[in-house]
């Protein structure tokens, strides 16, 4: 939650956690921890409150009006994000649409019902509440970005098909946010895309050609991040973009097996591909930033992952084995490749 808040440029100011057992409809929190919390936030002096979990928009609601502060939650939190990094016209569709979803239920309006009076057929009738108004305006554009979206699906799916007839054989980087996805993909084949230490930085996916034992047929596809509790309706508006993974021939798995969460993160990843329908296709596990261990250090993740492939795509260290590995999946039955083409 640190990585996040500081991720959307926010200071953080001091932090609370509870146990919450039984959390209350209204607020989440119990009376006596709400308490502690608005000392907490006036004596640090914040202007906002950041919840990791879900909050409904009535409690979101109650805490504002108790407390007198903007309330985020974890969702909300990680469409801000999604917001200042998305850079395509798609990706910004992407996450308008699951910002709008979001939205929707938590309209509370501005407290005044404005009537609007209109003549004629097929005009609003008198007393139609603003806040009405306002919810028919995202549905209806929401069904608009649904439908450029859609758009957006067919031409992909023109795209694989063309791939498939021209035998490109599609590899899918995926990962936690900030394993090191887009380092990878520069490394192999000397692209430039963007690279920066923090969560989600890569939403738009990015495809290469790489040159593996002689052939240019061999697609690398950068992917966003995933992450722990990924929201459903991110899911759901990234779905054009997942796709890429859903129909790749092979992922990938880029583990940062510097952090000591990486086997949490390792099920995080698996589990939102078993969401997309990738969870039993064909894996390469890259344990990336090796060169933030000593020697000890990546024995012993070697020992816990014996079936991963030790690289470091920030100096290139285990980068040949990764290929290799690329070809052996491709065709199992053939012996390791003489020549490995240049990364």
């Amino acid at each position: 939650m640190s990585e996040l808040v500081s991720s959307a440029a926010i200071k953080i100011v001091g932090s609370l956690q509870s146990n919450l057992p039984h959390p209350s409809p209204s607020h989440l929190v119990r009376e006596g921890k709400l308490q502690e919390l608005a000392a907490k936030a006036r004596a640090a002096g914040a202007n906002v409150l950041y919840f990791n979990m879900n909050l409904t928009p009535v409690q979101a609601r109650n805490i504002e009006k108790d407390l007198k502060l903007k309330t985020v939650d974890r969702t909300g939190l990680i469409l801000d994000i999604f917001a200042k990094r998305a850079q395509s016209s798609e990706g910004k569709l992407q996450v308008e649409l699951a910002r709008l979803n979001y939205l929707l239920p938590r309209i509370g309006g501005l407290g005044t019902v404005l009537s609007r009076l209109g003549g004629g057929i097929g005009t609003r009738g008198p007393g139609e509440p603003e806040l009405e108004w306002d919810r028919r305006k995202i549905r209806r554009r929401i069904d608009s970005i649904k439908d450029q979206l859609e758009k957006v699906k067919k031409h992909r799916r023109l795209l694989r098909g063309q791939r498939k007839r021209q035998q490109f054989l599609s590899i899918a980087i995926v990962g936690y946010t900030n394993a090191g996805k887009s380092t990878l993909l520069n490394a192999l084949t000397g692209a430039k895309t963007f690279v920066a230490d923090k969560l989600f930085a890569t939403l738009d996916p990015k495809t290469r050609i790489q040159t593996v034992n002689g052939r240019r047929d061999i697609l690398l596809i950068d992917t966003v991040g995933f992450l722990r509790d990924l929201p459903h309706s991110l899911v759901e508006a990234f779905h054009a973009t997942l796709e890429e993974v859903a129909s790749a021939d092979l992922l990938i798995h880029v583990l940062d097996i510097s952090s000591p969460h990486a086997a949490a993160y390792k099920l995080s990843v698996e589990k939102v591909l078993k969401e997309i329908h990738a969870g039993e296709k064909p894996v390469i596990l890259a344990l990336n930033k090796a060169d933030l261990l000593n020697e000890e250090e990546r024995r012993r993740v070697q020992e816990a992952w014996p079936e991963g492939v030790l690289i470091s795509a920030k100096d290139g260290h285990g980068l040949h084995s990764l290929l290799v590995m690329i070809e052996k999946k491709e065709n199992p039955q053939k012996a390791a490749p003489q020549k490995v083409g240049e990364v």
